[in-house]
């Protein structure tokens, strides 16, 4: 059974990425904003310390990277034991982070979504082989939008390689990581079951980097469109296993979004507590009381607003934490995932923008942090699959309904 307390042995790590985040990110978190597109030449030291800990096995999985491992020796799951491993660290890690600031966390090298795609899926072999690649992910289209299923990126095999073709929007660290996860098909007509992942260094001739988005928030990260015209890329780069299984359809893939999207909930958990935390200061110095021994409609409104938000925030941690621990006890997590990624996304949105009226002028000045927490909260609920997508998965999952039943 779940304990809802922080695991003892995970206190002084989320203690110390705290004090990391404060000191390094939020430090530099307006900067980066405004320089839109500039390298944050602070994240290498953070990384080279990040991959340290890793290393030394003091990191508890200190990022995106770590999410998927398969240590089979710490696997105390079989054995009737709860286990707290490296998903539940990872999500602890990548919530402090982004208490400080959502965009420099996905600019730290090595700890991208795409480094969670190969921790995921990819066998032993590849796993060790990629080790230390900084992967970015690419997976929407132009054309797709949020149905993954329907991508149109080619792989066509060639004697000891692949040959991809197709271009990929919206990938973030598209410029600065050193490799790409393509998502594409290996046959059309086979559907889902078909499309498969690869591991694409930017090395390789026929990958470009076309151009580079001005976005509304997470401003520091980069974010790509890519294009792959006769990419030979090779045979074992292809992540996980190359047969194509009608039977178990897309499920493979999604196996990387059980992983990912908690990732993605945690990083609106910690953006929503930071815009919390600061709303409650100004709140407090603007004379506003909020007593939690009193019923909420018996208070003002800013005071009845927070305790509301405060308790959206909760049912969103709580939910993240869950799908965490499942995929830590190898327990079915993909209808919870999808949950917590839902209900973050949203209440991510939410709270920062109410935060935002709230602080009224002070909210929508550059001054303080809680206007950029508001635009960086957006793309929270939209990438790893919108909120809309991720309704449509938790009903399929209750309902028991395949996705051509129910779209």
């Amino acid at each position: 059974m779940i304990n809802l307390e922080t695991p003892r042995k995970f206190r002084p790590f989320i203690k110390q990425a705290h004090q990391v985040a404060e000191e390094f990110l939020r430090a530099n978190s307006r900067k980066y904003d405004l320089a839109e597109h500039s390298y944050p030449k602070e994240l290498d030291l953070l990384a080279s310390l990040v991959d340290g800990m890793g290393d030394s096995g003091q990191g508890q999985g200190a990022g995106a990277s770590a999410v998927g491992s398969r240590d089979e020796k710490d696997d105390q799951a079989g054995k009737g034991k709860v286990k707290n491993g490296t998903n539940m660290s990872s999500v602890l890690s990548i919530i402090e982070m982004c208490w400080a600031d959502v965009g420099l966390l996905l600019s730290m090298p090595r700890q991208g979504l795409g480094n969670s795609a190969i921790a995921s899926v990819a066998n032993d072999e590849q796993l060790e082989r990629f080790k230390g690649t900084w992967a970015a992910m690419a997976i929407t289209e132009p054309s797709t939008g949020s149905d993954s299923a329907a991508i149109t990126t080619t792989a066509v095999k060639d004697g000891d390689a692949y040959i991809l073709n197709g271009e990929k929007i919206y990938v973030t660290s598209g410029e600065r990581a050193d490799s790409v996860v393509v998502w594409a098909t290996l046959d059309k007509s086979l559907g889902r079951a078909a499309i498969k992942s690869f591991l694409v260094p930017k090395s390789l001739p026929g990958i470009r980097v076309e151009r580079l988005e001005h976005k509304l928030g997470i401003r520091a990260s980069d974010t790509a469109v890519i294009l792959l015209e006769n990419c030979r890329v090779p045979a074992e780069n292809l992540l996980g296993n190359p047969e194509i299984d009608v039977k178990q359809g897309f499920a493979g893939a999604m196996a990387t979004f059980d992983n990912t999207r908690p990732l993605v909930a945690g990083m609106a958990v910690g953006c929503a507590r930071a815009a919390l935390e600061d709303t409650r200061e100004m709140l407090a110095k603007a004379g506003v009381v909020i007593d939690y021994d009193r019923p909420a409609q018996t208070q003002s409104y800013a005071a009845a607003t927070f305790i509301a938000m405060e308790a959206d925030w909760e049912a969103a941690l709580l939910l993240t934490l869950e799908a965490a621990w499942l995929a830590d006890n190898r327990k079915p997590n993909s209808m919870e995932a999808s949950m917590a990624k839902a209900k973050a996304g949203r209440v991510g949105n939410d709270i920062t923008l109410r935060c935002v009226e709230l602080a009224g002028t002070l909210g929508y000045s550059e001054n303080e942090l809680v206007e950029k927490w508001s635009r960086d909260s957006k793309i929270l609920d939209i990438f790893e699959g919108t909120q809309q997508i991720q309704q449509l998965i938790v009903a399929r999952r209750l309902l028991n309904l395949s996705s051509a039943q129910l779209r």
